[in-house]
């Protein structure tokens, strides 16, 4: 009779990593095939997001926006997640996750529209394979879940990818979709941002598991662990995965340990939980910051284009602000019907009471 080791992974992992903080080269062998254009577009897109995010911050302050999460820190698992997918695969977003939408095709002033409480939008455009985010914390895995058997049952090779942070893996939601996915073998990515703390709550407090990416053993799918501050990692990580999915070898679950240099959103102070000591640590990781050494070390960016995307982002975001507030007010006549296609006799009763 064989003897059968009764303890399951019990060292924890080291973050793939494949691009230092200095800008060099550290893993040859996982680094993604980009061309040089496709390293200065994941650039761009980097630096726009990082200066909407900033606009994006004033705009909640002045009033202009409704509940706004701010992600500088975070466009490597973003911007790179994205960049890695195809547009026929579907995105399954949490609050935060705006970039990838907006990266994927929804128009800037719809995910504006979307923030201040306005039905159109969330009326997706035609083409655009996306999900509006989710409040409800993991409920988006679950949305995940059915587009990916739908997928599954029409043999279409395309992926779905969701998103959660390390809060949210301790939702039931997130283990049902595990389990779900990995019975069914599903083309699904569960792309988790561990950027250490669900608001206020480090991330030590929130499982006793040596990090995220060892839950995906108890489901039966392939679990990583990627350092979230490196866009090239996030980029192996995610087209591995995706070819995964459309090959039929079923879902991925990738631990992208990452930082959100911001507050959880407008109302947080991070003064209370977070150390300045922690931030700075962090902020010698900066995403931009190291993607901009290796570039620039190839000439291929300087810091007049960094200025120059900065000076892009502001134009585009006070245009489609401007765009988001312009759009005519919604109704309740408009937003009942706009949810129906034969709109029910009570409803109609309601309309013309409100009418």
């Amino acid at each position: 009779m064989s003897k059968v080791p009764y303890e399951v992974y019990t060292e924890d992992v080291e973050a793939l990593s494949v691009l230092s903080p200095d800008g060099e080269i550290v893993n040859e062998a996982l680094m993604p095939e980009l061309t040089d254009d496709q390293l200065k577009e994941v650039m761009r897109r980097m630096v726009f997001t990082r200066t909407w995010d900033e606009r994006a911050i004033n705009l909640g302050r002045q009033g202009r926006l409704g509940f706004y999460a701010p992600v500088s820190g975070q466009e490597a698992t973003m911007v790179g997640s994205e960049f890695a997918l195809q547009k026929e695969d579907f995105v399954c977003p949490g609050y935060r996750d705006i970039p990838q939408l907006v990266w994927h095709g929804l128009p800037l002033y719809q995910a504006f529209l979307y923030s201040r409480g306005h039905q159109h939008g969330g009326q997706i455009p035609e083409g655009v394979n996306v999900l509006m985010p989710q409040i409800i914390i993991g409920a988006q895995i679950l949305h995940a879940m059915g587009i990916a058997m739908g997928f599954k049952l029409k043999k279409q090779k395309q992926v779905a990818i969701t998103y959660t942070g390390d809060g949210g893996s301790s939702e039931g939601d997130f283990y049902e979709g595990l389990n779900y996915a990995g019975v069914y073998k599903l083309p699904v990515i569960f792309f988790v941002q561990n950027n250490g703390y669900a608001i206020t709550t480090p991330f030590a407090k929130q499982t006793a598991a040596l990090s995220i990416a060892h839950k995906a053993v108890a489901a039966g799918i392939k679990g990583v662990k990627i350092d979230g501050m490196d866009v090239f990692a996030v980029i192996k990580a995610v087209q591995d995965a995706a070819e995964r999915g459309r090959n039929g070898e079923g879902a991925t679950l990738i631990e992208a340990v990452t930082y959100r240099f911001k507050p959880h959103s407008l109302s947080d102070d991070t003064s209370k939980y977070r150390t300045k000591e922690e931030e700075g640590q962090w902020s010698e990781k900066d995403p931009i910051t190291r993607l901009a050494k290796y570039l620039e070390k190839k000439g291929l960016w300087t810091a007049e284009d960094t200025e120059r995307v900065r000076a892009e982002a502001k134009e585009t975001v006070a245009e489609q602000i401007k765009k988001a507030e312009k759009t005519e007010k919604m109704t309740v006549s408009g937003l009942i019907d706009s949810m129906f296609e034969h709109t029910p006799k009570h409803l109609e009763e309601q309309k013309a009471d409100f009418q």
